[in-house]
């Protein structure tokens, strides 16, 4: 049975104490740490830049957690450097934004980490099919970004169906789906059965209704 992966989103967490937050999410055993770059241009948010990913790097290298850093900005290509140097192990960026695509994608890789393509959600998945072998990332939009606390569009499941059929029509095991946008208890599981390998996760991990580790685990126990 395939290893799901729980990315915790900071964009719900509470900035008074992320610190302890990322602390308490390092000790819940998640291996990814989602990272929401927004320029208030492509989405209508502003958010965290480079500064960010460093002082989140100096929290995780040691307990290996990987910084996935989901890049929700125009004109992508000129801030990948600063992110990779920051500390970035995983940059995404949004086929909306990007007109020299595979350009983008050897770009990330050059800097040594692993890339990924995001798709909104009024994009098919079509867009994939000449990238698949080139990317480690499909990341599917299951909300419109940019903001926490959205419910999940239903139609998503359908896309995320189509991308592991053709994941696993071009032979490419490697690419592993993340599905970002209401992902929660009650629906992680539909979702990893329509195909998804890493479920970001914000407002259901991030909240008073219990501890991050409780979250985490509640999530994960949906999917045994």
């Amino acid at each position: 049975m395939k290893r799901i992966e729980i990315a915790p989103s900071i964009l719900t967490a509470d900035f008074l104490k992320l610190g302890e937050q990322i602390s308490e999410v390092i000790k819940s055993g998640v291996r990814y740490l989602h990272i929401d770059v927004m320029d208030g241009h492509f989405v209508p948010n502003l958010t965290f830049g480079p500064l960010m990913v460093s002082s989140l790097k100096g929290l995780t290298t040691a307990s290996g957690v990987l910084l996935d850093v989901h890049l929700m900005v125009e004109k992508p290509e000129s801030m990948l450097r600063d992110f990779a140097k920051a500390g970035a192990d995983i940059i995404t960026v949004h086929v909306e934004t990007c007109p020299h695509l595979h350009r983008t994608i050897q770009q990330i890789h050059d800097l040594g980490c692993k890339a990924g393509v995001a798709i909104n959600p009024a994009t098919p998945v079509v867009f994939y099919e000449n990238i698949l072998s080139e990317i480690e990332i499909a990341l599917i939009m299951s909300v419109n970004p940019g903001f926490g606390g959205q419910t999940f569009i239903e139609e998503s499941l359908d896309k995320i169906n189509k991308l592991r059929e053709m994941i696993y029509r071009s032979g490419n095991e490697r690419t592993l789906i993340e599905v970002d946008g209401g992902v929660k208890a009650l629906n992680a599981r539909k979702i990893v059965d329509a195909g998804a390998d890493i479920l970001v996760v914000g407002s259901a991990i991030f909240n008073d209704n219990a501890s991050i580790r409780e979250n985490v685990n509640q999530i994960l126990a949906e999917l045994v």
